[in-house]
């Protein structure tokens, strides 16, 4: 279940971080920022509808969260863009990347709880 969601999951991270890079060419690490703030938003309403809403077979918890999630968060890609960005000169850039994954991420989080909640 593991391998399965996490080869989904990384695909799905390719394709999508591809897609975003592509249509909005920027110095800026966009792809990642939208992939984090999204694996936020999943695993808080995930989590929270797994835990607290249904009592599904505990299979559903490896295949999406751990697996799925998992391939598809980028969080050490996130750190090597912010550190190349500051490196590169981009500090501002490194600084927003940083604000705006863990701001962004957590809000995220947060609705995606509270959405699965209703």
């Amino acid at each position: 279940m593991i391998a399965a969601g996490g080869g989904l999951g990384s695909l799905a991270r390719y394709v999508a971080g591809g897609a975003i890079m592509t249509r909005f060419a920027t110095r800026f690490p966009l792809g990642t920022l939208v992939i984090n703030v999204t694996g936020s938003f999943l695993i808080g309403l995930l989590m929270t509808l797994l835990t607290e809403r249904f009592q599904p077979h505990p299979n559903w918890r490896l295949l999406l969260v751990i697996g799925f999630l998992g391939g598809y968060t980028t969080f050490s890609s996130f750190e090597w863009e912010t550190y190349s960005a500051i490196r590169g000169g981009g500090f501002w850039i490194g600084l927003a990347n940083v604000i705006g994954s863990v701001g962004l991420g957590y809000a995220a989080v947060w609705l995606g709880a509270l959405l699965a909640r209703r």
